[in-house]
């Protein structure tokens, strides 16, 4: 096997004769991708590009939620900030939005009227509307109500499979939202008393990084889901439910999995932890 396609993670993916995600269907995991998008510092205003340094990290999770929707996998996605942030025509006048009650599609009208050549040219719109094609909008981790059922969500890219309001995999993009992830589902007390994988894969905050991000992130699920319908074929319904003993196999098999993957893609340095819901 050639060194640069190890480099470059190309040796996990499963494609079809087309070049694409081969979906070999069956059993899916449920995934969550979270980043601190939304509570960002703007240094530069202008010119900025698409995902300039700690300007749009929304980038990265959305990526990731894209790219796992389409490759069939339930997913859902939150940012961590107190709320939506982007930069405006000046550092001091950013626009600001509320999570949960703010879609994307008027972010897009409201600066598409505001200056529809400013933000054209600093990538602002193409974000958005690429978001706007994934879900409704920006959702905040923390008022997130595990285990309610997401009904309202059913038009988003990725909602089939998680109308329960639970996943199996929460995936973090830099280590502040992991440790804020943590930290919150410490906080909430596991009343569901139920495992859930949370994974921090630092992905570098510019396009080019958020796309190689996305497919290695797309790598890292398959090779867990493999596992996942392995362990799942002992008892199928206990492990449906969340139950923590018939998932213990899994949860076992997640570090080694972690571990061969990360040799995939040494760029994308990995932390993990078994936590609770």
């Amino acid at each position: 096997m050639a060194q640069a396609e190890v480099i470059n993670g190309t040796a996990g993916q499963q494609l079809a004769s087309n070049g694409e995600h081969a979906d070999p269907g069956g059993f899916k995991l449920k995934f969550c991708t979270v980043c601190a998008s939304n509570n960002n510092r703007f240094d530069n205003p202008l010119p900025l590009r698409i995902a300039d340094s700690e300007k749009l990290t929304s980038l990265r999770s959305m990526e990731s939620h894209l790219r796992l929707a389409a490759a069939n996998y339930p997913v859902i996605s939150f940012g961590t900030g107190s709320l939506v942030r982007l930069p405006g025509a000046t550092i001091t006048e950013p626009n600001v939005y509320q999570f949960n009650k703010t879609s994307y599609d008027s972010i897009y009208k409201e600066l598409e009227a505001k200056d529809s050549r400013l933000y054209h040219a600093n990538g602002i719109l193409n974000m958005i509307g690429r978001n706007r094609g994934v879900k409704w909008g920006p959702e905040r981790w923390q008022d997130w109500q595990i285990g309610i059922p997401r009904l309202q969500h059913s038009t988003d890219r990725g909602s089939e499979g998680v109308e329960g309001g639970v996943v199996d995999v929460v995936i973090t993009c830099e280590e502040r939202c992991w440790d804020a992830v943590i930290e919150d589902l410490h906080n909430r007390g596991s009343p569901l008393n139920r495992p859930v994988h949370v994974i921090n894969v630092d992905i570098k905050d510019n396009h080019e990084e958020a796309l190689i991000g996305g497919k290695g992130i797309l790598d890292l699920a398959d090779s867990l889901n493999k596992a996942a319908v392995e362990e799942r074929a002992l008892n199928p319904s206990a492990f449906d439910d969340g139950n923590a003993s018939s998932r213990s196999g899994f949860d076992e098999r997640v570090p080694e999995i972690i571990g061969e993957w990360q040799e995939r893609w040494p760029r994308l340095p990995a932390v993990w932890t078994l936590a609770w819901f």
